[in-house]
């Protein structure tokens, strides 16, 4: 329990501390803090002495790898593992544009590095080293990029400052703008400020394109989202994932993504009391604690691991076994694929769903909790009809019950979000031509 809440301490951190911070004494005082919270919260939790340890001699591995490499360079910053998957078309399409740029991956969580680290995903991948003005002039020399793109958000004032100092192309991609942010209140100068040393920021939405101009911001376009472009790709992949249809076998499936405790608790008595159907659970986190929370609300429930081993040993397990809980990290968006009804979690909590295009994609109906005001897509998914937001458990069982039964309500619901996602996608295009059109780089 004490792992928990200091998971959700350092989260609650890493998400929010920044954003109150009314002038740069300020912003100087918690990026310093920072590292301190990290330290007290690493014995307890593997999240913060991951952040720690990945930024241990972080400027010697990054000189080392590149001391030899006097190659042009492209710079990607993505917050975590989601933001990389929607830079991740825009990285692609830079690599077979561009081939003679190296591409340097940076991460500020360890959601996003220790997944990807070893990965083919860039020619470089690193930590970001904490912000400050000398790691900022530190990290530039070393890396020297021809091009910067940051991913939605994730802004970093002493890297956005130098790289405009020194006149490096620097593009926001995928930006989304609410009216609660802190750029728009009467204590977000210093994030105003942040604005104003990109060259051009691509957003999501015409109502982010309105709100910047309001505080004098208007070197912006609106590209739409790239995580339309990335569904659509993995959605496109030809992986069949044969247990699971062993899993399945002919009964109707209910997929849920990316849950936290509030989700599973609005679940569980469905999948309880449903043996009918078949129930894959793939939880946000797969820390040994949630899982053997998880465990303990599906009653007659099994994990990915546990079932991979029966399979391997032929050995049956009960028959009453009707949810699949999923304890690896990869998998979930070639899940959605195989399921009659999506729900995606997180929107029961504060930092509201998780990414609902990833189900959507594969023509299926998509549930989720109420909080979705800084989602757009949810917003407009719902009122089109391809997705439905539920208050509580009652409310989550009653519409599942509905597009289980009502074959109608169920086929237009199908079509809707997988036209939906299909008519969306496009930005990585937008980004790619302005680049292309404005010579930031040279082929």
């Amino acid at each position: 329990m004490a792992s928990f809440f200091f998971a959700k301490l350092f989260g609650y951190f890493e998400k929010h501390f920044f954003a109150p911070c009314m002038d740069k004494i300020a912003y100087i005082f918690f990026i310093r803090l920072y590292p301190v919270i990290a330290g007290i919260l690493s014995p307890f939790n593997k999240k913060a002495a991951l952040w720690l340890k990945g930024r241990k001699n972080i400027f010697q591995k990054i000189k080392t790898a590149l001391q030899n490499d006097d190659s042009k360079k492209i710079w990607m910053h993505c917050s975590s593992l989601g933001e990389f998957e929607q830079g991740r078309p825009l990285l692609e399409k830079l690599k077979e544009v561009y081939p003679d740029y190296k591409s340097v991956l940076t991460f500020f969580s360890p959601s996003g590095y220790e997944v990807k680290k070893n990965s083919n995903d860039a020619d470089y991948i690193f930590y970001l080293p904490i912000d400050s003005k000398k790691n900022a002039v530190d990290f530039f020399d070393a890396v020297q990029p021809s091009l910067i793109i940051f991913i939605k958000y994730d802004y970093w004032y002493y890297y956005l400052k130098e790289a405009n100092e020194r006149n490096i192309q620097l593009l926001l991609a995928s930006g989304i703008f609410l009216p609660n942010f802190s750029f728009f209140k009467w204590y977000g100068k210093m994030r105003r400020e942040m604005l104003t040393f990109f060259t051009h920021l691509f957003v999501q939405t015409e109502n982010s394109k309105q709100l910047l101009k309001t505080i004098g911001i208007t070197n912006v376009s609106v590209s739409g989202d790239t995580r339309f472009d990335r569904v659509l790709e993995v959605a496109a992949e030809e992986k069949k994932l044969n247990d699971i249809l062993q899993f399945i076998g002919d009964k109707k499936t209910i997929v849920a993504g990316s849950t936290w405790t509030d989700d599973d608790e609005a679940l569980d008595h469905f999948a309880n009391t449903h043996p009918q159907l078949k129930f894959i659970i793939a939880p946000h986190d797969i820390g040994e604690s949630r899982i053997k929370e998880c465990k303990s609300l599906y009653h007659f429930s099994i994990t990915y691991s546990e079932y991979k081993n029966f399979i391997a040993s032929k050995i049956p397990f009960a028959e009453n076994i009707n949810t699949l809980i999923i304890d690896n990290i990869g998998m979930l968006k070639f899940l959605y694929r195989y399921a009659t009804i999506c729900y995606v979690g997180g929107g029961f909590g504060n930092d509201g769903i998780h990414n609902i295009l990833e189900a959507a994609v594969y023509y299926k109906p998509v549930l989720f909790g109420p909080e979705i005001d800084n989602f757009p897509e949810a917003v407009e998914l719902i009122e089109k009809g391809g997705a439905f937001d539920v208050e509580d458990a009652l409310q989550l069982e009653k519409q599942l019950e509905e597009l289980l039964t009502d074959e109608k309500l169920y086929k237009e619901a199908c079509d809707v979000a997988g036209e939906f996602v299909k008519n969306n996608t496009g930005a990585t295009s937008v980004i790619i031509k302005y680049i292309q059109e404005n010579l930031l780089l040279t082929s």
